[in-house]
């Protein structure tokens, strides 16, 4: 079973927000430092994760997104004369 890696990215975001909440309500500092310390590996580990997915598209830029899509132009000059100053 091929593992995904927004797993990793929603852990990730989770124990991140958990840590801006616990400093809000002033939770120990120990807690909040070690969780900070697992939070940054956890980043280094969702990073390494989504770089090494195999994902593969079709896509390329000229399909920019595909919730709006862009339709190739030409853009015509006309009656433009050459500046050689």
């Amino acid at each position: 079973m091929k593992s995904s890696p927004f797993l990793y990215m929603a852990i990730t975001t989770l124990l991140l927000i958990a840590i801006t909440i616990m400093c809000a309500l002033d939770f120990p500092f120990n807690w909040v430092f070690y969780l900070t310390v697992i939070g940054q590996i956890l980043v280094v580990f969702m990073v390494y994760r989504v770089l090494t997915d195999n994902y593969t598209t079709d896509k390329t830029f000229e399909h920019f997104y595909e919730d709006r899509p862009i339709k190739p132009f030409k853009v015509n000059a006309e009656d433009e004369k050459l500046r050689l100053d």
